[in-house]
């Protein structure tokens, strides 16, 4: 089975480096040749009942994950759950899904258009979570989206694939301070998100979290091709409970701002 799940993200990890090609250069700065242990891997999708987080984690159950915790995004209109594997090097994945009901009617509208175009048997595909979208999207309401939600924007253009990937600094050979990260990657040229500060948690939220800025990738709409975000590189520190083992949930004010590394500028 953990074979099962190390092809899954193998699959997924080449989905994500083919529009998000500074990870390379990210893993050589943190890596030193070295494997690089992934903390968790995001996702996001629409609260609707063809594509809502259960669709997407049912691959990830049949693999022998579990929920675990659940976040909401008042702000944001997000609800979140994460899952883990028994396996502790295995990443943790994070699903979160827009409140879609919560949205304006214009753009409620736009986002059942989109799925109504998907195929119902496409998110029981092996490959869903590295399928990209099953739509097609004009610029102007790709642009629609955006000035009411990042997020629902982002998703309308990226689809089905890794939000991002997180390296795990507790794994770190010769680092272990997210500020040393933070400047190993700033010195390597990568501009960091600073929403809320570049270092997003604390030691007594068990845990601290970073992340770049995302790269810029052509997406081909139905009647223009245009550069627009796509996905971005996460940093997170653990820190251990009072049992003595490492804090694994999320902390939603940091998550947050965590959504904005896909800003655009």
């Amino acid at each position: 089975m953990t074979l099962a799940v190390s092809e899954l993200f193998k699959n997924i990890w080449k989905n994500y480096l083919s529009v998000t090609p500074s990870a390379i250069r990210v893993h050589e700065l943190l890596g030193a040749g070295e494997e690089l242990i992934n903390d968790h891997v995001a996702y996001r999708t629409f609260n609707l009942d063809k594509v809502g987080i259960d669709k997407l984690a049912a691959h990830l159950t049949a693999l022998g994950y579990e929920a675990k915790g659940e976040y909401h995004f008042e702000a944001k209109k997000l609800y979140a759950r994460h899952y883990e594997h028994a396996d502790a090097t295995l990443p943790k994945v994070f699903i979160s899904e827009l409140l879609v009901e919560k949205m304006s009617p214009k753009v409620q509208a736009i986002i059942h258009t989109l799925v109504e175009q998907m195929d119902a048997e496409a998110v029981s595909c092996d490959d869903f979570l590295y399928s990209g979208t099953h739509w097609q999207i004009s610029y102007s309401d790709y642009q629609t989206l955006l000035e009411e939600s990042e997020y629902a924007a982002w998703l309308a253009a990226w689809g089905y694939r890794a939000n991002h990937f997180t390296v795990s600094i507790n794994h770190l050979k010769g680092v272990d301070c997210i500020n040393q990260v933070n400047s190993i990657v700033k010195e390597g040229g990568f501009r960091l998100n600073t929403s809320g500060g570049e270092v997003k948690g604390t030691p007594e939220v068990k845990l601290e979290q970073s992340s770049t800025m995302a790269d810029t990738h052509p997406v081909e709409f139905s009647d223009r091709t245009a550069e627009i975000p796509s996905c971005f590189y996460e940093f997170a520190k653990r820190y251990p409970m009072d049992c003595g083992n490492l804090y694994t949930g999320f902390v939603a004010a940091s998550a947050d701002k965590i959504f904005e590394s896909t800003n655009q500028d």
